[in-house]
């Protein structure tokens, strides 16, 4: 049998990238984090953790991580039936985009009190892979998958504005939106995996462009930036609803909304632990997205790019 306190070393050094990160948080010394890893790995005969700023499980590791997750799930769900067998809060850990963090995915969290979260935050259309390598027990994903030994719920769709402030419009699109001055107007992007603005961009013009890019990992930076002129970018609708509505920011392209689906993919041995969640989930998506069956927009025709209005100061 494994020893889960070698387990636990092991996740912690993965997750918090250093062995004295780990040992803080289990309560333990640098030195006891790296005895359990080394005789984890005495015992299991091979490497588990490549040493680096920062530390990284290998692929054996990583499975044995998830093993120790499936074991923490597990225990979460007797104690729910047998309360005295617990020794603590089970702690979760989810994969979840930015922007579904700053609009609706904390009241769900709050509807489900009990665990510890331990949340992951990444790209929907990247939270897939936290599952497939198992390190996370559920996310909030852009596709339905599936991923093998996963669940998928579909929630709604996430609406996104391609909006600046009348002044950034005045300044960089005098000439009309096209391709000429997408090309040449700041754009404001999380990071190198968002796609919502070329994406965005492809659906106006046809053409896959590559506009200056201001770099700026937040949503709430989003609509602070756009409201201050640095650059145009996709917003989440509820964050920019009232600016809109007071025409402090406007559409670039009028009644141009770009829709994204989210799905919510739960592991099945999670899912006994995290039914209380995934309810919330769903009542907190139901009640800030839009239907699944909503009609999105229709892209124009790639060769038949729009005719684009033209704006003027």
């Amino acid at each position: 049998m494994l020893d889960p306190d070698q387990l636990a070393a092991l996740a912690a050094v993965h997750r918090r990238g250093s062995f004295d990160l780990a040992a803080a948080q289990l309560g333990v010394t640098p030195s006891a984090i790296s005895q359990r890893i080394k005789a984890l790995e005495e015992r299991i005969g091979t490497l588990l953790v490549v040493r680096g700023q920062p530390n990284r499980a290998t692929d054996t590791g990583l499975r044995l991580i998830r093993h120790h997750d499936d074991v923490a799930l597990l225990e979460a769900a007797l104690a729910d039936d047998l309360p005295r067998t617990a020794d603590g809060p089970p702690v979760l850990r989810i994969a979840v985009n930015a922007d579904s963090l700053a609009t609706w995915f904390l009241p769900a969290l709050a509807a489900a009190p009990g665990p510890l979260w331990d949340l992951v935050i990444d790209d929907q259309d990247w939270s897939e892979g936290w599952l497939r390598r198992g390190e996370v027990a559920a996310a909030v994903t852009g596709g339905p998958g599936p991923v093998q030994g996963c669940d998928t719920i579909a929630l709604g769709l996430q609406r996104f504005r391609a909006a600046a402030s009348p002044a950034f419009v005045a300044r960089w699109f005098a000439d009309g939106v096209n391709a000429a001055t997408l090309s040449q107007a700041p754009a404001l992007v999380f990071n190198d995996k968002d796609g919502l603005q070329r994406d965005w961009m492809e659906r106006q013009t046809g053409l896959r462009l590559a506009p200056p890019l201001h770099r700026i990992a937040s949503p709430e930076g989003f609509v602070t930036a756009a409201l201050l002129g640095i650059g145009w970018c996709m917003n989440v609708e509820p964050l920019v609803h009232d600016h809109l509505a007071a025409r402090r920011l406007v559409d670039i392209v009028p009644d141009t909304p770009l829709d994204v689906p989210l799905y919510w993919q739960v592991a099945r041995l999670a899912a006994p632990a995290l039914a209380p969640l995934t309810r919330a989930v769903r009542q907190a998506a139901a009640a800030a997205l839009i239907p699944a069956d909503t009609p999105r927009p229709t892209p124009p025709p790639a060769d038949r790019p729009p005719a684009l209005p033209r704006r003027r100061p």
